[in-house]
This record gives C-alpha cells, structure tokens and sequence, in this order.
C-alpha cells in the first residue's frame, strides 16, 4: 500500500498540527501550574480533536488519523513524552478518520457536527480509560469514574469547538488547497483551446 499525500495538503496540515501543539503546550502548561485535581479537567481544552477531524474532513481519513497524532507527538515532545505517546497519539488520531463523515454530506450542519463531536469524544474517551486502566493496573470502573469531570470537559469542549468553529477551520483548508487546483484547471483550460493544426 503505498501512502501519497500531495505536498499542498502536507502544507496546509503542518500550520494546522503546529497550531494544535502549541495551544496544548500554553494550557498545558496552565494546568501543570493548577491543583492536581483541575489538572485533567484543563488539559482536555484545546483544538486538538478538532483540528484532527477537519484534516480528516477536507483531506480524507489518513490525513485525519496523522494530524491528531502528530499534534499528541509534537505536544509531548515539548512537554512530558512517556509511554502513553503512542497510545493517545493513536486515539487522537481515530478522532481525524471520523473525517469520514465527507462522504456523506457535502457540508456538514451544525447539528451533525455536534453529533459527531459527541459520539468521536465518547470513543476517544473511552479508549484513554481503558488504557489509564491497562496501563497502571486498576480496575476499569475506577478509571472511567476518576474521568467523569474529564469526560464532561472534553464533551464541552468538542462540542462546542465543532458546533461553532469546524465549519469556518474546513472552510479555511478547503481555500488553502483550493487555488492550486483551479490555477491547474485554468491551465488545462487554455492548453486545450489552442487549435494546433
């Protein structure tokens, strides 16, 4: 399987994975400074789900799935990397393939977004439980219990950064591809009106 993904999409994915871990290191580094038991609660805010979801929209799933785990991968790399990287890297990155949703509607409405925004932070959600679970040795409902206040958070937060801001972020993307294309088209255009004979 061979995996292209064209340079004007790369281009317009990078700002978006930077902006992503940059955000996350500014309330990360909000939340390291908060009481310990705030901290979860604020490390759920940010763009993260959401800038991985519109790649996933705008560009397909494979670029969904590499813009949330790159943003994970960056933000740790600055801040704390441990073992759990990979694992929320890919979680997050399950967040961009639900970017699928293009397939079946041209441009979302709020409400669909909104749905998708709840249904993608219950996935993500409870795939971190059960790993926080596997990973320090304790029971699964003692995991999903202690993330009661992080699972509202990240509901909130999805929700509300889908409903308001998804529809203008993929809008953005789609014109940062987008004159490329027409220039092309353009082009084509003028190369197949002249009369050669």
């Amino acid at each position: 399987m061979r995996l292209d993904i064209p340079t004007k999409q790369l281009s317009a994915i990078s700002p978006l994975v930077a902006t992503g871990a940059v955000l996350m290191m500014e309330l990360g580094w909000v939340a390291f400074a908060s009481p310990i038991h705030i901290y979860g609660v604020l490390i759920k805010i940010g763009l993260t789900e959401t800038l991985a979801f519109a790649c996933g929209f705008v560009f397909g799933p494979l670029q969904g799935f590499i813009a949330g785990a790159l943003i994970i991968v960056v933000f740790d790399l600055f801040m704390v990397l441990g073992p759990w990287t990979p694992f929320i890297a890919a979680i997050i990155g399950i967040i961009g393939i639900g970017g699928v949703l293009r397939r079946f509607t041209g441009n979302p409405s709020v409400t669909a977004l909104s749905i998708s925004a709840l249904v993608l932070t219950l996935i993500s959600e409870v795939q971190q439980f059960t790993w926080f679970a596997w990973f320090f040795g304790m029971p699964i409902i003692t995991s999903f219990l202690m993330g009661i206040p992080t699972l509202i958070t990240a509901f909130i937060n999805n929700t509300v950064l889908f409903a308001t801001a998804e529809s203008r972020i993929i809008k953005l993307m789609k014109a940062m591809v987008a004159p490329e294309s027409n220039q092309l088209r353009q082009n084509s255009n003028r190369v197949g009106s002249y009369d050669c004979r």
